[in-house]
């Protein structure tokens, strides 16, 4: 039987999939990052404390490992997959073309943002944290948490032409 860790570990990888993609925007780096997450998490089972939430603990490993990851790519140069090729989506109905292509368009205009508002709205707006968890997964204060967020979600809503 697993225990309320294993459990909430297990329960926590689609959030943890979709903030790595937030950070990396490639599935497969995606993947490793939430492996390594997982692998760190468990390895460092006994420093976590039962009395707070998991996943701001494990979101923090996540970004760590992905400024590991990132460290260490500067220092390889440019790699390039020939296999990465466009995705052919069928869409049906017009409905689903306008949400796909306002999401698109959401997804590329965050993606435009300086990486410190784009990880607090996703850590906020996406995965639900509260500015406290948010600022503890970042390691900076609240009132930063709250500016940044404020000024992300303004220069996306501009992007967007709806601010």
């Amino acid at each position: 039987m697993r225990d309320a860790f294993e459990r909430d570990l297990i329960a926590s990888l689609p959030k943890l999939r979709r903030f790595a993609l937030s950070l990396c925007r490639r599935g497969d780096v995606a993947d490793d990052l939430v492996q390594t997450t997982v692998e760190r998490a468990v390895a460092s089972r006994t420093s976590f404390d039962p009395a707070t939430r998991l996943e701001p603990w494990l979101f923090r490993i996540l970004r760590n490992a992905w400024i590991d990851q990132t460290r260490r790519t500067a220092t390889r140069g440019t790699e390039i997959d020939v296999a990465d090729a466009p995705d052919a989506a069928t869409v049906d109905g017009p409905r689903v073309t306008e949400a796909t292509l306002m999401l698109r368009k959401t997804e590329a205009a965050l993606a435009t943002l300086p990486d410190e508002q784009r990880e607090v709205i996703v850590l906020v707006c996406v995965e639900e944290m509260s500015y406290a968890e948010a600022a503890e997964v970042l390691g900076i204060p609240k009132g930063t948490v709250m500016s940044r967020l404020a000024r992300g979600r303004a220069a996306l809503a501009e992007k967007l032409g709806i601010g």
